[in-house]
Order: structure tokens, then sequence, then C-alpha cells
């Protein structure tokens, strides 16, 4: 009997295998090709305390190696969600985990309350959101912002607290270790990396906003990179992402130090690639005879 579970404070996931915020919705997208009840977890769109109407468009381009976003965490706000989302995801033997985000720290709390007493099981903080207050730079580019966010964010949060990571820094092991400190359970990475398409016959950016997040096999070897060095300085679980779209790319991050994985980009392009990667995993660790993921787990030197 092969184990694949983990823990995030007293949660417990079957498998690591989870859907990247953003890429699967809240699954009912998704329900034709993809049986939830194997997932690990769903981890939703972005979820903010009031409506996002997003950016304006283009606001997605194919890139070699992946795609371009900025779409602008579009959604129809915490109310909606609770409503309407919950009771669809509850219906599936998985765990939910929603993606928290916001343009100010107050409006970080105030979504955090709100889904206090939603039946969700984590929250992952988006601290790649652009702040506001301080000229729309990303809160989570600067160490001391991010415990300040992370400690207040976890006084208020009844689930655990998970933290996504902005690669768009000079030392993420900076940012990994203040959100520790801030009070985080676990620790996601990473978010997409800044990029920019231009359309040489129109002579202009293809995307209206110019630049957006790039997504996709492309980013897997600076995502692996930064999960590696992030399981080095914290002693809380990883949950990789960045380009995963084989069951092989799942244990490449497991064996740099991650416990879960998220599968994004791969979604649009196969919808059955959730699936894929966790019989990949299964089927990596009956080649080599693995019982539990704990025994390859952050073995990487």
């Amino acid at each position: 009997m092969k184990n694949l579970s983990f823990k995030i404070g007293n949660v417990e996931f079957k498998n690591p295998v989870m859907t990247a915020s953003g890429t699967f919705g809240s699954g009912k997208e998704y329900t034709d090709f993809v049986d939830l009840n194997k997932l690990g977890a769903v981890v939703v769109k972005g979820v903010s305390s009031t409506p996002w109407i997003g950016n304006e468009t283009p606001r997605i381009a194919e890139v070699y190696g992946g795609m371009l976003n900025s779409v602008g965490l579009q959604n129809p706000g915490v109310d909606v969600f609770i409503k309407e989302d919950v009771p669809f995801l509850r219906q599936f033997d998985t765990k939910i985990i929603v993606n928290v985000c916001g343009h100010s720290l107050d409006e970080y709390i105030e979504v955090t309350k709100s889904l206090a007493s939603a039946d969700v099981d984590a929250l992952e903080l988006n601290i790649s959101c652009p702040n506001v207050a301080e000229g729309c730079l990303s809160f989570g580019t600067d160490a001391k912002m991010v415990e300040k966010v992370v400690s207040s964010v976890k006084k208020e949060a009844k689930q655990p607290l998970i933290v996504k990571l902005t690669p768009n820094v000079t030392d993420i092991t900076e940012i990994a270790r203040a959100s520790e400190i801030g009070g985080a359970d676990a620790i996601s990475l990473i978010n997409t990396i800044t990029g920019m398409k231009i359309d040489i016959h129109k002579r202009k950016p293809i995307l209206a906003k110019k630049m957006g997040g790039m997504s996709g096999p492309a980013i897997k070897p600076i995502a692996v990179r930064m999960v590696y060095q992030v399981s080095k300085v914290v002693n809380i679980p990883i949950i990789g992402m960045g380009g995963i779209s084989n069951g092989d790319d799942a244990i490449e991050f497991i064996l740099a130090g991650a416990s879960g994985i998220a599968v994004g980009t791969a979604n649009f392009i196969n919808p059955y690639a959730t699936i894929d990667v966790l019989n990949g995993i299964e089927s990596y660790m009956d080649k080599y005879n693995i019982k539990d993921l704990t025994e390859i787990r952050g073995i990487i030197d």
C-alpha cells in the first residue's frame, strides 16, 4: 500500500496533486474530464472581498514554452464564492484551498474573516497582488511587508494559512523565512514570472497591460531551483508548482523538497493533466519500490 499523504497544519491531504489557482476555476469546467475525488485538493481561483472585473483585453498570449496572462484575478467576490462554489466542491472527496487576494491588507483580512466560518480546508494567501497603498508594488517583494501581512492575516485565519510566493525577487529564501516567521503553515511557489511579448508587425505589446505573468514548462527549472532553496531554510511544508505537466515533473519537485505539487498551465492544454500527473507519481513509486513519498522528499543535498 503506497502512502502519498502529507499534512499542512491539522489538515491531511491524501495525495500531493492539486490544481494551481487561476487555472481550474472552481473545478466545474473540468468535471467531464477529471474525477475531483482523486485530487489531493482543488485550489480555486483568486477570491477577493468584492467582485473584480479583471484587466482589459487582450490579456492572454501564447509564448514559447508557456503563456502570458494578465487576467487580473477576475472573480465575483467572496460572498458568491461561499454561496455557489463551496457547496459544489463539497460534493467531492477532496480538500478545498481558497486563494485569497486583495489590494490592501484590509482587503486580505476582510476575505479571511468572511471565510472563517466557511466550509473550506485551507487558505492560500496571494502576496503577488499589487499593493495599492505602496504604488502597486507586489506585497511579496519586501520581507518586512511579507511578515507583517502574513502575521496580520494569520491572526484572523481559522484554517491553515499557505503563503504563495512571487519569484520576482532577488532572494526567495528571505521572503520564505519572513513568511514562516509571520506564521505561515506552508508555502507555495512559484507564482508567475513577469514577462512581455511584442507584436513586431503592429509594433506594440500584445497584452493590453503590456506585461503579464509567464507560466508553463519554460519556467520549471526556475521553480525547481526555488523550491530546493526554500526547502533548506524553512521547516514548514512546501507546495511546488511551475511547469508541471507529468509525473516526472512532479517527482522532480518532490525530490527538491516539495510535499505537495500544483498543476496549472498544463490544464489548458490537457484537461486530464492532474490525473496523468497522479498516475505518473504512482508509476514512479512502483518502478522504484517506494512505499511512502517521505522516502524521497527533499533528498537532494
